[in-house]
């Protein structure tokens, strides 16, 4: 008898809660940084091109180096790039931030695309898990209990911004920034600077959501590896109400939505696989409907188009 009959049903909570970690993670990074570049009052929706690219780097820089660490590194730098990238363009006469973002967005997804084509066959080192499981012999326990690193760090850097967002001068001036542009220039402060900052910082975050996906889950590069998740999580600001606290719980969400199928698949049961497998992009859709009414959203940023 395998470890999963073994366990019975109690697999599938075991294979959700692993599987909304591991799937979760950049969920988490994509949607904590784009939190904090509409606090700002800017929408960055090339982060799907932007995830894509980090996980292209962070695969071909561990490869080449054999330090999965240096790869996570290179995929916030390219990030940090292409977040800046957005926020200069986007601070230029007539240039509409989400126009630019759906450009950059295609633009980073083909060259990920193109630069990656001689990484889909070789093996890059993955970040090692953080095993808590060892001392159960089962391994679906242990795989459920080998914890991603980026999601720890996540969690922590989902807390810090939270406090930075509500407790430091920075993070005070943002929200001045995002709330009121004209009170922003009232007290002095530059918009275009503190935007550039804030979209660099997101794109730092959603590339090392893409280095999660090749360097951890899946583990390899391909041109489908993203899925749509840096679409999704635009949706999960508007979920978690711009609090870096929630974007936390919305990547366990939609993590764990994404686990139910194969969860139910490992212990036989393989009817309406591709309903299940559809569920996160139902569950983003209903939350697009659900939370998409007309007028000012709760806890938006005043500056944000959906705003006005």
């Amino acid at each position: 008898m395998s470890d999963a009959s073994a366990l019975g049903w109690w697999g599938v909570p075991l294979a959700i809660l692993g599987g909304a970690i591991r799937v979760g993670t950049p969920l988490l990074w994509v949607s904590l940084g784009e939190t904090v570049t509409e606090k700002a009052g800017r929408i960055n929706l090339g982060l799907e091109g932007t995830l894509l690219m980090g996980a292209m780097a962070a695969f071909a820089v561990s490869l080449a180096s054999g330090s999965p660490w240096l790869g996570v590194l290179a995929a916030a730098g390219v990030g940090i790039l292409l977040g800046a990238l957005h926020g200069a363009l986007c601070s230029l006469n007539r240039v509409n931030d989400t126009a630019m973002g759906i450009a950059l967005m295609l633009a980073g997804s083909g060259l990920a695309f193109w630069l990656g084509k001689p990484l889909i066959q070789p093996s890059a080192p993955g970040l090692p898990p953080i095993a808590l499981g060892d001392w159960s012999d089962l391994a679906p326990l242990k795989a459920a209990l080998a914890i991603n690193p980026l999601f720890v760090l996540g969690l922590v850097l989902a807390f810090a911004t939270w406090w930075a967002l509500g407790r430091t001068r920075f993070g005070l001036r943002l929200r001045v920034v995002g709330d009121s542009e004209n009170a922003a220039r009232a007290f002095g402060l530059s918009p275009t600077a503190y935007r550039i900052a804030a979209t660099a910082f997101g794109g730092a975050c959603a590339g090392v959501g893409g280095a999660s996906l090749s360097l951890v889950y899946p583990g390899a590069w391909s041109e489908a590896l993203s899925s749509g998740q840096g679409v999704m999580a635009v949706a999960l600001v508007i979920f978690a109400r711009w609090d870096p606290r929630r974007c936390v719980l919305a990547g366990l969400l939609f993590g764990g939505a994404s686990a139910i199928s194969p969860a139910l698949q490992a212990l036989g049961y393989s009817q309406g696989y591709y309903l299940l497998a559809a569920l996160p992009y139902a569950l983003t859709l209903a939350l697009l409907i659900g939370l998409g009414k007309p007028g000012p959203s709760h806890g938006a940023p005043g500056e944000l188009s959906l705003n006005r």
